[in-house]
Protein backbone atom coordinates (compact mmCIF):
# COMPACT_ATOMS: atom_id res chain seq x y z
CA UNK A 1 0.00 0.00 0.00
CA UNK A 2 1.34 3.23 -0.87
CA UNK A 3 -0.11 7.24 -0.32
CA UNK A 4 1.34 9.25 -3.17
CA UNK A 5 1.36 12.75 -2.45
CA UNK A 6 0.66 14.62 -6.72
CA UNK A 7 1.96 18.48 -6.86
CA UNK A 8 1.70 21.07 -9.21
CA UNK A 9 3.54 23.45 -7.98
CA UNK A 10 3.36 27.25 -8.25
CA UNK A 11 4.59 30.61 -6.69
CA UNK A 12 1.15 31.88 -5.78
CA UNK A 13 -1.04 28.26 -6.03
CA UNK A 14 0.47 25.08 -5.53
CA UNK A 15 -2.33 22.12 -5.95
CA UNK A 16 -2.07 19.12 -3.98
CA UNK A 17 -3.30 15.67 -4.01
CA UNK A 18 -3.47 12.50 -2.00
CA UNK A 19 -3.99 8.67 -3.60
CA UNK A 20 -3.94 5.73 -1.95
CA UNK A 21 -2.77 2.71 -4.44
CA UNK A 22 -3.45 -0.74 -2.63
CA UNK A 23 -2.67 -3.73 -4.81
CA UNK A 24 -4.24 -2.50 -7.93
CA UNK A 25 -6.97 -0.23 -6.60
CA UNK A 26 -6.80 3.74 -6.20
CA UNK A 27 -8.26 5.76 -4.01
CA UNK A 28 -8.43 9.29 -3.54
CA UNK A 29 -8.01 10.72 -0.02
CA UNK A 30 -7.72 14.65 -0.56
CA UNK A 31 -7.03 17.20 -2.56
CA UNK A 32 -6.68 21.34 -2.24
CA UNK A 33 -4.85 23.77 -3.14
CA UNK A 34 -2.23 26.32 -0.88
CA UNK A 35 -3.28 29.99 -2.29
CA UNK A 36 -0.90 32.38 -1.50
CA UNK A 37 -1.37 34.63 -4.09
CA UNK A 38 -2.19 37.60 -1.47
CA UNK A 39 1.17 37.89 -0.27
CA UNK A 40 3.33 40.52 -1.98
CA UNK A 41 6.68 39.24 -0.88
CA UNK A 42 7.93 35.86 -3.34
CA UNK A 43 9.92 34.89 -0.33
CA UNK A 44 7.63 34.72 1.80
CA UNK A 45 5.20 32.83 -0.29
CA UNK A 46 8.05 30.44 -0.79
CA UNK A 47 8.54 30.30 2.56
CA UNK A 48 4.78 29.43 3.11
CA UNK A 49 4.35 26.64 0.51
CA UNK A 50 7.21 24.87 1.84
CA UNK A 51 5.74 25.18 5.44
CA UNK A 52 2.48 23.78 3.91
CA UNK A 53 3.72 20.98 2.04
CA UNK A 54 5.96 19.93 5.58
CA UNK A 55 1.96 19.88 7.20
CA UNK A 56 0.88 17.90 4.28
CA UNK A 57 3.38 15.57 4.47
CA UNK A 58 3.30 14.98 8.07
CA UNK A 59 -0.49 14.90 8.45
CA UNK A 60 -0.84 11.96 5.49
CA UNK A 61 2.17 10.20 5.55
CA UNK A 62 2.77 9.61 1.76
CA UNK A 63 5.66 7.09 0.69
CA UNK A 64 5.79 9.21 -2.55
CA UNK A 65 5.68 12.46 -4.45
CA UNK A 66 4.86 13.32 -7.43
CA UNK A 67 5.71 16.41 -8.74
CA UNK A 68 5.34 18.35 -12.57
CA UNK A 69 8.47 18.68 -14.58
CA UNK A 70 9.38 22.58 -14.71
CA UNK A 71 8.95 23.74 -18.21
CA UNK A 72 9.95 26.84 -20.06
CA UNK A 73 6.75 28.68 -21.37
CA UNK A 74 7.19 32.35 -22.69
CA UNK A 75 7.86 34.47 -19.83
CA UNK A 76 10.99 33.08 -18.05
CA UNK A 77 10.47 35.09 -15.24
CA UNK A 78 7.83 32.41 -14.61
CA UNK A 79 9.99 29.46 -14.99
CA UNK A 80 12.67 30.92 -12.39
CA UNK A 81 9.60 31.33 -9.89
CA UNK A 82 8.04 28.10 -10.74
CA UNK A 83 11.67 26.52 -10.02
CA UNK A 84 12.00 27.77 -6.91
CA UNK A 85 8.40 26.58 -5.96
CA UNK A 86 9.54 23.47 -7.36
CA UNK A 87 12.67 23.53 -5.10
CA UNK A 88 10.87 23.60 -2.10
CA UNK A 89 8.82 21.21 -2.01
CA UNK A 90 11.18 18.71 -3.37
CA UNK A 91 13.55 19.95 -0.10
CA UNK A 92 10.46 19.30 1.90
CA UNK A 93 10.12 15.83 0.23
CA UNK A 94 13.49 14.82 0.03
CA UNK A 95 13.66 15.78 4.16
CA UNK A 96 10.95 13.61 4.97
CA UNK A 97 12.49 10.95 2.43
CA UNK A 98 9.84 10.25 0.06
CA UNK A 99 10.34 8.73 -3.20
CA UNK A 100 10.39 11.51 -5.85
CA UNK A 101 8.90 11.06 -9.30
CA UNK A 102 8.82 14.20 -11.87
CA UNK A 103 6.86 13.94 -15.00
CA UNK A 104 5.72 16.32 -17.89
CA UNK A 105 2.40 17.65 -18.15
CA UNK A 106 2.23 16.46 -21.71
CA UNK A 107 2.81 12.51 -20.24
CA UNK A 108 0.34 13.30 -17.33
CA UNK A 109 -2.25 14.18 -19.63
CA UNK A 110 -1.79 11.17 -22.20
CA UNK A 111 -2.08 8.99 -19.13
CA UNK A 112 -5.14 10.05 -18.15
CA UNK A 113 -7.00 11.16 -20.80
CA UNK A 114 -5.32 9.14 -23.50
CA UNK A 115 -4.36 12.63 -25.18
CA UNK A 116 -1.16 14.84 -24.38
CA UNK A 117 -3.02 17.98 -25.70
CA UNK A 118 -5.80 17.15 -23.28
CA UNK A 119 -7.15 20.51 -21.88
CA UNK A 120 -6.82 21.05 -18.05
CA UNK A 121 -10.81 20.94 -18.04
CA UNK A 122 -10.70 17.40 -19.62
CA UNK A 123 -8.47 16.12 -17.18
CA UNK A 124 -10.19 17.48 -14.91
CA UNK A 125 -13.80 15.50 -16.00
CA UNK A 126 -11.27 12.56 -16.61
CA UNK A 127 -10.20 12.12 -12.81
CA UNK A 128 -13.82 12.63 -11.71
CA UNK A 129 -14.64 10.11 -13.53
CA UNK A 130 -12.13 7.90 -12.49
CA UNK A 131 -11.51 8.85 -9.28
CA UNK A 132 -15.53 8.51 -8.50
CA UNK A 133 -15.38 12.48 -7.37
CA UNK A 134 -16.41 15.49 -7.40
CA UNK A 135 -13.20 18.32 -7.74
CA UNK A 136 -14.77 21.14 -8.38
CA UNK A 137 -13.06 24.51 -9.52
CA UNK A 138 -9.74 23.53 -8.00
CA UNK A 139 -7.63 23.64 -11.70
CA UNK A 140 -4.98 23.15 -9.65
CA UNK A 141 -5.50 20.56 -7.68
CA UNK A 142 -7.14 18.53 -10.44
CA UNK A 143 -3.39 19.08 -12.11
CA UNK A 144 -1.98 17.62 -8.67
CA UNK A 145 -4.15 14.47 -9.15
CA UNK A 146 -2.92 13.58 -12.41
CA UNK A 147 0.36 13.52 -11.56
CA UNK A 148 -1.04 11.14 -8.53
CA UNK A 149 -2.93 9.20 -10.47
CA UNK A 150 -0.17 8.94 -13.31
CA UNK A 151 2.20 8.16 -10.72
CA UNK A 152 -0.43 4.60 -10.22
CA UNK A 153 -0.27 3.93 -13.63
CA UNK A 154 3.32 3.87 -13.58
CA UNK A 155 3.38 1.61 -10.67
CA UNK A 156 0.89 -0.89 -11.87
CA UNK A 157 2.67 -1.10 -15.33
CA UNK A 158 5.95 -1.60 -13.26
CA UNK A 159 3.89 -4.57 -11.31
CA UNK A 160 2.99 -5.83 -14.75
CA UNK A 161 6.69 -5.91 -15.84
CA UNK A 162 8.12 -8.03 -13.20
CA UNK A 163 5.36 -10.39 -13.71
CA UNK A 164 6.33 -10.96 -17.07
CA UNK A 165 9.59 -11.17 -15.94
CA UNK A 166 9.45 -13.36 -12.96
CA UNK A 167 7.13 -15.83 -15.62
CA UNK A 168 9.84 -15.83 -17.79
CA UNK A 169 12.51 -16.82 -15.11
CA UNK A 170 10.69 -19.57 -14.10
CA UNK A 171 10.10 -21.03 -17.03
CA UNK A 172 13.69 -20.96 -18.07
CA UNK A 173 14.59 -22.20 -15.14
CA UNK A 174 12.37 -24.99 -15.22
CA UNK A 175 13.75 -26.27 -18.72
CA UNK A 176 15.99 -29.14 -18.30
CA UNK A 177 19.46 -28.67 -20.71
CA UNK A 178 20.63 -32.11 -19.84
Amino acid sequence: MSIILGVDPGSRITGFGFIKYDNGRVQHLDHGVINVSSIESFSERISIIGQEIKKLIQSAKPQIISIEKIFLGKNADSAFKLGHARGIIIYEAELAKLQIFEYSTRLVKKGVTGRGEATKEEVQSALNHLLKIKIGTKIDASDALALAYYQTLQMELQQRLQGLKDQRITKLSSRSYL
